[in-house]
């Protein structure tokens, strides 16, 4: 049993991609230089496709990048629990590996990915903790290169080249 309470291990579970228009206006939003237009194109990204779990990821990170731990943590969390959602009506039922070798999982694992980092910015160790296990157990193969950084500590925060 993983420390996340969750046993990972057998069958893989690979999420269906977004819908084209989503991924075609997260890529617009993202390619947008200036913070204040790409928050307000990434916002109106997950007004558009509120189920859309890169996008909110994507918020978060922007959010994140900014300073702003806290909204970072509200949008990480979204994605996080709309993926759980998606990855069970997906066959994911508390076992199975989640890769980020899958491009249609990456936003799942970068909101799960951000929800580690904002909750150590904010003192949340356990879940923090929590939420970096769970990462390495869904993706054994580490797609995220966790394993080549330190466990991050109460109030640390990651450089946005950092974030997935």
């Amino acid at each position: 049993m993983a420390a996340h309470g969750h046993q990972i291990q057998g069958h893989q579970v690979v999420l269906p991609p977004e819908p084209e228009a989503a991924e075609a206006a997260l890529a617009a939003a993202l390619a947008t230089t200036a913070p204040d237009g790409r928050r307000a194109a990434l916002l109106g990204c997950c007004a558009a496709v509120p189920a859309h779990l890169d996008a909110w990821a994507r918020l978060g990170q922007a959010l994140y990048a900014e300073g702003d731990a806290v909204l970072a943590y509200a949008c990480a969390r979204a994605g996080y629990h709309r993926g759980l959602d998606r990855l069970r009506r997906h066959g994911w039922g508390g076992t199975g590996q989640v890769l980020w070798a899958a491009p249609s999982n990456r936003g799942f694992l970068r909101a799960l990915h951000l929800l580690m980092a904002a909750a150590a910015a904010l003192g949340e160790m356990d879940e923090a903790e929590r939420c970096r296990a769970f990462l390495l157990d869904l993706d054994p193969d580490d797609g995220i290169g966790l394993r080549s950084q330190p466990p991050l500590a109460a109030g640390d925060r990651l450089a946005a080249p950092d974030l997935p």
